[in-house]
């Protein structure tokens, strides 16, 4: 049973969050510390570690790529962005999806899964502005590299702030009033985030992650005309449907639930750490047993 560990999470977020200077775009020299603190963890799990580098507005930036059975020819894509807008510590976003991808990866190295793909685990930089939505995206660099090499990709799963949760009685807000009719009032749930291209794939994950996750595992799917200018677009899930490929993202619903999304009150003590180990230990689940078409 691939169950995911707390105070690991704890550990990975507690380290994020106490770097100085605070790692955007600006201070390069956090984001490498990142970096090699995340080298160091898919190293030690036992995946393939290589770096992917570019160039925006003069400066270089890193992702790290870790491959668990990298000689498979399909490929899952597990993602999540390391860099923070702005001087706050990210706790939320995104040090909990860090947390849960390196958690991920000690998972993959302890319980050496069979599966019938490779899965490749990503941490991104440069998700948050001012180069959201540009082709710097970190993300897009990567969904674009998969492209030119004709990677056959079968899915990509994007961990993006999965930290925030609430048992308080009408504590989830929600944008719109039909939302509201078809999801609870309670922000105690976690939900799979993707476009209607993809139904199917958004809800074989949430299936997955309720089988085996105790907390509530919701899921939607945008009108795909809508999908990189509204909710369903706001991380690097977006760039995999510019490809073609399925791609979602698994989201404690960001700033509609999470006051304090992008200030410096995105701390640490805000976060419920048994919640997000349920929300990784089902995305575990999910990701080592997807069912993947022949013909993917």
């Amino acid at each position: 049973m691939m169950n995911a560990q707390k105070n690991r999470l704890y550990r990975d977020v507690a380290f994020l969050t106490a770097l100085r200077p605070y790692r955007n775009y600006r201070n390069t020299e956090s984001l490498e510390a990142v970096a090699a603190y995340i080298v160091e963890a898919f190293t030690a799990s036992g995946l393939q570690v290589s770096l992917q580098k570019w160039i925006a507005a003069g400066r270089e930036y890193t992702n790290v790529i870790g491959r668990y059975k990298g000689d498979m020819p399909k490929r899952l894509i597990v993602g999540a962005h390391y860099d923070v807008c702005g001087d706050q510590p990210g706790a939320d976003d995104n040090g909990s999806a860090v947390g849960g991808l390196l958690e991920t990866a000690r998972l993959l190295g302890e319980h050496q899964p069979e599966t019938d793909y490779g899965i490749e685990l990503v941490a991104y930089c440069l998700e948050e502005p001012p180069f959201f939505g540009t082709e710097k995206m970190g993300s897009y660099v990567h969904a674009r590299s998969l492209f030119e090499e004709q990677v056959a990709v079968v899915g990509m799963i994007c961990y993006e702030m999965i930290g925030y949760f609430s048992d308080a009685p009408n504590s989830q807000p929600f944008p719109s009033a039909e939302l509201a009719r078809r999801y609870p009032g309670t922000a105690n749930f976690i939900i799979v985030v993707g476009i209607d291209r993809y139904d199917a794939f958004n809800k074989s994950v949430q299936k997955l992650m309720a089988d085996r996750a105790q907390i509530d595992v919701q899921v939607v799917s945008f009108p795909a005309e809508t999908g990189a200018t509204g909710l369903a677009g706001l991380s690097d899930q977006r760039n995999y449907w510019t490809f073609g490929y399925p791609a979602l993202m698994i989201n404690d619903t960001s700033f509609v639930r999470n006051p304090h999304y992008h200030l410096a009150s995105d701390t640490i003590d805000t976060l419920d750490f048994d919640k997000m180990r349920e929300v990784v230990t089902g995305a575990c689940h999910a990701i080592t047993h997807l069912e993947v078409p022949t013909t993917a």
